[in-house]
C-alpha cells in the first residue's frame, strides 16, 4: 500500500468516524484514500472525513484481511521476555489519526505484570490515557490494546 493511495471499495463496510467514534457504513463503489495502514487497521479519507476500517475488512480495500494473532506456544513466557512481548504488542496499537503508536505517544503510564495465584499465567495491568479528553476513539484504542496484549502467551 502506498500512502495516500486511492481505492474503490469493493463492498459495503462498517467503519468508524475519526475522532468521534460514530459508526457508519461506507458503500461499495465509493472512492477512499488510504492515509494509514498500521497496527492491523486502516484509516481512510472519504468526502473530507476520516474513517477507521478494521483489519478484518481489509478485503474491501483490495488487501488481505488480517487474522488475529493466536499464540502457538502453550508454554507461557516468563520474566523480562514476557514484559518485552507485552510492550511490543502495545507498540502495535496506533492512534487512527496519526501514524504513531500509543507507547511512543506516551499514552502508557504504567505496565505491571504479576503471576496469577493458580500458576497458569500472568495478569497485565496497564495504565494509559488518551490523546484528548472525550476522545471518541478511546474505546477502540483501549480494546485494540487489550486484544493485542491478550494475544501474548502467558497473559
Amino acid at each position: 500500500m502506498k500512502k495516500n493511495e486511492n481505492v474503490i471499495l469493493t463492498r459495503d463496510v462498517r467503519a468508524m468516524l475519526v475522532p468521534s467514534g460514530d459508526r457508519i457504513t461506507l458503500k461499495k463503489g465509493q472512492q477512499v484514500t488510504i492515509t494509514q495502514a498500521l497496527g492491523g487497521s486502516y484509516t481512510v479519507l472519504i468526502l473530507g472525513n476520516m474513517a477507521r476500517i478494521d483489519g478484518a475488512d481489509a478485503d474491501v480495500l483490495g488487501m488481505q484481511a488480517d487474522k488475529p494473532e493466536i499464540p502457538t506456544d502453550d508454554k507461557p513466557t516468563e520474566g523480562p521476555d514476557l514484559e518485552a512481548q507485552v510492550w511490543d504488542q502495545l507498540r502495535a496499537c496506533y492512534d487512527p489519526e496519526i501514524p504513531v503508536n500509543i507507547v511512543d505517544l506516551g499514552l502508557i503510564y504504567d505496565l505491571n505484570i504479576v503471576p496469577l495465584g493458580d500458576g497458569h499465567g500472568h495478569r497485565a495491568s496497564i495504565k494509559m490515557t488518551l490523546t484528548a479528553v472525550g476522545c471518541g476513539m478511546g474505546p477502540v484504542i483501549t480494546d485494540d490494546a487489550r486484544l493485542k496484549v491478550l494475544s501474548v502467551a502467558g497473559i
